[in-house]
């Protein structure tokens, strides 16, 4: 990997792509890959010079939105952005700590305080983690010049561009697999984007999508819009960091698909540190994918950087099958270089995560929810994640939208009539 460094340019925005292997600076524009070594390409920031001006104190006088770390989002000059999107809650889950299995090692629970959820489900507009990132691309894309965005998408993504493009009077139109949710499908329909069905799954979707990104004037938001939209992933971090009263936590379990949230999670740790805004503090960032398409935890756990595909995922966790993840090395780099580990829950397990939040803590999470608290309870119960250290989950999206998953093994309520002699002989037969 090489080591060469450039300076920003003075007088322009103060951030810009580089290469993420070379290091090559390509300015601003509407490119996602090195035209010298075809690495991906990453936002960079003149941190130097934020550093002067950002605070703890003039952060906490800005809007409860990701828009309060502004400073660190590639937004074109002078932007003032308006979307209520972010700042979502940091949820203590005693409850959900308690019902956690104990270490193998020790018989010790776990810590109920330590524990927290980043509440995404919460998110506005759609409930999903990916309208922070979407907020982030469709500035650039206003900035670039496009009118219609698009994406492909395993459903969030989906639904954040449609409505987000309709406030901000795009044109959208999205590609998905053929086979998603109901409740996705129609929560894109509704905003009057035109959807595209692909007869495949993710990955043949995405392809198609690069393809005509390189026909059309489109602002796609994952393909030639991807490093500034991946930005957007970042505030999941600095929120945490704040809310946690300006302290990194000891642990981060964060679901994969593509893989960029974990790396973007890292890398706001790592700004905030060097902007002296949090102190130094070793945080083991975690990943989970379900079982049926791990491709990133299988790679880790076999000792190895290089992603094998898994060219037909099996599982209900649609949102995070995609089986050649574009982020996947990266991934892997994160959770070595934080000393943090993976795991991959087989379905039942993701269900019974679902259903345990839900019973515990009252938030109802979508599959990828449910492997996140799955994945968590095995690196504790490994040992992995001990007692003592804090502990953040990040549930990325609401369970309304993938209700299938649990649709009939939550048990069926009893029907009597309105009478109170079947209330109670029904309470007899419950007791």
């Amino acid at each position: 990997m090489s080591t060469q460094r450039h300076e920003l340019q003075t007088g322009g925005p103060r951030y810009e792509l580089r290469c993420r292997e070379c290091h090559t600076p390509w300015g601003n524009q509407p490119i996602s890959f090195c035209q010298k070594c075809f690495a991906p390409l990453e936002v960079v920031y003149d941190l130097a010079a934020i550093k002067k001006e950002i605070s703890r104190d003039e952060i906490a006088r800005r809007g409860t939105t990701l828009w309060r770390y502004k400073e660190l989002l590639p937004l074109p000059e002078q932007y003032d952005g308006s979307l209520p999107v972010g700042f979502t809650p940091l949820v203590k889950a005693a409850n959900l700590g308690d019902a956690f299995p104990s270490p193998a090692s020790s018989g010790t629970s776990l810590r109920s305080k330590s524990l927290y959820l980043k509440n995404d489900a919460s998110c506005f507009p759609t409930l999903s983690f990916k309208d922070r990132v979407v907020a982030v691309a469709l500035t650039q894309a206003r900035h670039f010049g496009f009118e219609i965005v698009s994406c492909s998408s395993t459903g969030n993504l989906a639904n954040a561009v449609a409505a987000q493009a309709a406030r901000g009077g795009f044109k959208a139109c999205v590609f998905i697999p053929a086979d998603l949710e109901p409740a996705k499908i129609l929560g894109t329909e509704v905003y009057g984007a035109q959807i595209v069905r692909i007869a495949g799954n993710y990955d043949h979707v995405n392809r198609l999508c690069s393809q005509i990104a390189d026909k059309h004037r489109w602002g796609f938001v994952n393909v030639n819009l991807r490093p500034y939209y991946a930005e957007g992933s970042k505030t999941v971090g600095y929120e945490i960091a704040e809310q946690l009263g300006w302290r990194l936590p000891d642990n981060v379990v964060v679901p994969m698909a593509g893989g960029s949230l974990i790396t973007k999670v890292h890398k706001s740790f790592k700004e905030f540190v060097k902007l002296g805004l949090v102190d130094e503090h070793d945080s083991h960032i975690h990943g989970a994918q379900a079982e049926g398409c791990a491709p990133i935890v299988n790679a880790l756990k076999a000792g190895t950087e290089i992603i094998k595909p898994v060219n037909k995922p099996q599982t209900i966790v649609k949102s995070l099958a995609i089986g050649n993840p574009a982020d996947g090395f990266y991934s892997i780099q994160t959770m070595k270089q934080t000393e943090g580990w993976a795991e991959n829950p087989n379905d039942n397990e993701v269900i019974a995560g679902i259903r345990l939040l839900a019973e515990t803590e009252g938030i109802f999470a979508e599959t990828a929810g449910g492997v996140t608290v799955a994945a968590a309870q095995r690196l504790v119960e490994g040992g992995r994640i001990k007692p003592s250290e804090s502990l953040v989950l990040c549930i990325t999206g609401h369970g309304l939208k993938t209700q299938e998953a649990v649709n009939g093994k939550c048990g069926e309520p009893r029907v009597i009539g309105p009478h109170l002699r079947e209330f109670a002989a029904l309470l007899e037969k419950e007791n």
